[in-house]
């Protein structure tokens, strides 16, 4: 089948299913979503007291944020199109067990390499979890208006998840315990699969059989993951493990191009390049990597300048956070009212711009800073200039596209955000931790030196995210189509 008799063919196989109610469906799926996004962040500032309570050496703790983003991004893809062909309800269904059950074994593990399997088990959930929510919240949506404000709030709570983990780690850290940061998502997540056939009918793309491309898979998943632990072998404040760098990237080209050869040869490949040719896809997946890349040097460096440097306790970090999360709620939601009225484009400029004043208010924070005067006016504009950001970026994502390739839409945005958030720490850490022998030397052990020389080493992480926000304002300039919202649906394109 060409790409035009494609775009032609059914939308969906949409199975019988609960009479359909918008609102509940919407409120659903975000919720969903919401659970994936906020274990992303909600462990970070746990991580002393994990470290205390069970031992872990300091090169091992990363990979307790790492495995979990290590595996969700780089079984995104995957994801998608095992959703596409095997049924989207069916697949969400079960990445809420699988998520629940590994959470479950998290909370209850006792030492590193349990916690650490078990949050990789968290990650493939995740990713089932993830692309299937998108690819049924953007099918069960029109084009234009009606998608725009699903996807919209569907942008808001994924930005803002980000911060409320960080907040809701603080609290649950100092009140009953690092582990139920865990436990949490164990009641939600086999509630929400127990109740999925009441709420979303089951839908699969038209014309997938149950072939299915596993050349490809193999080898753009196992890409996908050696570059996120490539990545995230560059986060060191000591001496890099550049043979591991080096190998690393070596193998993740070799299989890039595996890839690549394996797609342009099967007759039903797991990403159809011809998906490319849509402006606002690539320049939304390029733009989702660079602002995932400012969001994550800022969650990461911010908490840590908190602790470290303001000497915040572990729920006065979280506390700190409420403003941004608040402010990313607001931004989201009255982005995602301009983005129906005039286009996506002008608001996620407002957006990057805004961003990008943050990032740069908290290269100049000093050392003794108040938060109420240095840090709040930083935390003010990153939380409108994120939440502004997130549902035009999704918009653009999927603006244009058809139910049949929804799945794969989903996956490649995700795993945009995921890859630049692992690239965007790697870049930020590694450009920042350079100086950290150098000025540890010339600090000779006085206090005030000391956290002076700390300060710098965080205003060299946050001026990496601010000339992130910067490029994927630039991009976004560049390449982003201007695209009005409207109530038609696309016109295929042969």
């Amino acid at each position: 089948m060409s790409v035009h008799d494609a775009l032609r063919a059914p939308a969906a196989v949409t199975e019988p299913g609960p009479v359909r109610r918008p609102g509940l469906i919407l409120a659903f799926l975000c919720l969903a979503g919401f659970m994936t996004f906020l274990d992303v962040s909600i462990v970070n500032v746990a991580l002393p007291t994990i470290e205390h309570e069970l031992g872990i050496s300091q090169t091992t703790l990363e990979y307790v944020v790492t495995t979990y983003g290590m595996v969700l991004g780089g079984f995104l893809l995957l994801a998608g199109r095992l959703a596409d062909t095997f049924g989207r309800r069916r697949m969400l269904r079960l990445g809420l067990v699988l998520f629940a059950l590994a959470s479950l074994v998290a909370g209850l593990g006792h030492d590193a390499w349990e916690l650490i399997a078990a949050r990789g088990a968290q990650g493939l959930g995740a990713a089932f979890i993830a692309t299937a929510a998108l690819a049924l919240l953007s099918g069960n949506f029109a084009e234009g208006a009606e998608r725009n404000r699903a996807l919209g709030a569907w942008g808001a709570l994924s930005g803002l998840a980000a911060v409320v983990g960080v907040t809701l780690g603080g609290v649950l850290t100092d009140g009953p315990g690092w582990r139920w940061i865990f436990f949490i998502n164990v009641p939600i997540g086999l509630v929400g699969a127990l109740l999925a056939p009441r709420v979303v009918g089951e839908s699969r793309a038209a014309g997938r059989g149950r072939g299915f491309d596993l050349a490809g898979a193999v080898s753009l998943t196992a890409a996908l993951v050696l570059l996120i632990f490539t990545l995230g072998q560059t986060v060191s404040d000591g001496e890099l493990p550049y043979a591991r760098i080096y190998g690393g990237a070596a193998l993740v080209v070799l299989l890039l191009a595996v890839f690549v050869v394996v797609e342009r040869r099967t007759a039903d490949p797991l990403i159809p390049f011809s998906v490319f040719r849509r402006k606002s896809l690539r320049a939304a997946n390029v733009i989702a990597v660079l602002l995932l890349g400012t969001c994550v040097t800022l969650f990461f460096f911010a908490s840590l300048f908190l602790q470290q440097v303001l000497d915040y306790s572990a729920v006065r970090t979280g506390f700190a956070y409420v403003p941004l999360a608040v402010l990313t709620a607001v931004g989201a939601g009255v982005a995602s009212q301009l983005v129906t009225k005039v286009a996506a484009k002008p608001v996620l400029l407002v957006g990057l711009a805004l961003a990008t004043a943050g990032m740069l208010l908290l290269w100049r924070v000093p050392a003794d800073a108040s938060y109420l005067t240095d840090v709040l006016p930083a935390f003010v504009l990153m939380g409108l200039g994120l939440g502004a950001s997130f549902v035009p970026v999704q918009v653009s994502a999927f603006a244009g596209s058809t139910e049949q390739e929804s799945g794969l839409a989903a996956g490649l945005i995700n795993t945009a955000q995921e890859v630049g958030g692992a690239l965007g720490l790697a870049v930020a850490a590694t450009w920042a931790f350079r100086r950290v022998a150098e000025l540890t030397e010339r600090a000779h052990g006085v206090p005030e030196l000391v956290l002076k020389a700390r300060t710098a080493v965080f205003h060299d992480a946050f001026l990496v995210g601010g000339v992130f926000a910067g490029a994927a304002l630039l991009v976004t300039l560049v390449l982003l189509p201007f695209t009005k919202a409207t109530g038609e649906p696309p016109v295929p394109r042969g």
